[in-house]
């Protein structure tokens, strides 16, 4: 097997109990898929990247879930950059994933390192709504829950997500939800998480984010779900920018994460955590 060191950091926290941990593989060469996904699977964590030295301008970096490859994770990225930036010291290190580059700026703020990805182009679609209601019905919601400001959509910075609002905070605390059946509708209409969000305010957001696809029950942050949903919002008209928006996830797993999420004009959503270590082997 190809050799490397792996990395445990949390990402969009400053304390080793919050935010999303993930694993940060760093080798000579990508092993081959099998192995990456069998170490994945090991760490257990919802994601760890696996990064190989610069070919060019840019380090290749693939995701696994404990069950499957994703395309692109926040979360990962976030931390990956962090321990790039710990090892190499702050700057931009630029990311080749399999959906494009991704450049993430690594910087130093009150002795803590901090990490800012800028994704690939969002898109978003509207959703037919028979999937609308199998997702609502997986997830034991009423149609009369959701928040009309804000239409359930697909939405894109890497990865598909399922956004759907609510209205009421209440419903975004106690989601519970069939498993099985809800891997099930994700899998068929390629999604990665469901983006399940409360507005607070106009820059302040609560997000879930269930992830059964790739065997987790819940994400405690999920930065790929940020980007789209701030790409949805910028180009569905539903903000104006230029704008940022907090997004605050994880408290009900009692993992709290704080996601930064910058929303330009055009191009681009840049999403900013920081990421600390829980230990490294």
């Amino acid at each position: 097997m190809t050799s490397g060191l792996l990395y445990r950091f949390t990402a969009f926290s400053t304390n080793p109990k919050g935010g999303n941990p993930a694993g940060v593989w760093i080798g000579d060469a990508l092993p081959d898929p099998h192995a990456m996904q069998q170490i994945a699977a090991d760490v257990g964590f919802s994601e760890t990247a696996f990064i190989a030295p610069a070919a060019g301008t840019a380090r290749t970096v693939r995701y696994y879930s404990p069950e499957a490859e994703v395309s692109f994770c926040g979360h990962a990225t976030i931390a990956a950059g962090v321990v790039l930036g710990t090892i190499g010291g702050d700057g931009v290190y630029r990311l080749a994933t399999a959906v494009g580059e991704v450049p993430v700026a690594v910087r130093t703020r009150d002795g803590l390192r901090e990490a800012s990805l800028t994704s690939v182009e969002p898109m978003h679609t509207t959703t037919p709504d028979e999937v609308v209601g199998e997702a609502l019905a997986a997830l034991g919601w009423k149609r009369t829950e959701l928040d009309d400001s804000i239409p359930p959509a697909r939405a894109y910075a890497g990865a598909w997500h399922l956004v759907l609002a609510t209205r009421d905070a209440d419903r975004l605390s106690e989601l519970q939800y069939d498993f099985e059946r809800l891997k099930a509708l994700m899998l068929r209409e390629g999604f990665t998480t469901l983006q399940l969000v409360w507005r607070e305010r106009p820059n302040l957001f609560h997000a879930r984010n269930p992830f059964p696809v790739g065997g987790v029950v819940e994400d405690p942050a999920t930065g790929a779900a940020a980007a789209a949903l701030g790409g949805y919002l910028r180009d569905a008209k539903l903000v104006t920018v230029p704008t940022t928006i907090l997004i605050r996830q994880g408290e009900a797993m009692g993992r709290p994460s704080l996601l930064v999420v910058e929303i330009p004009a055009r191009g681009g959503i840049v999403v900013t955590g920081a990421a600390v270590q829980i230990d490294a082997e």
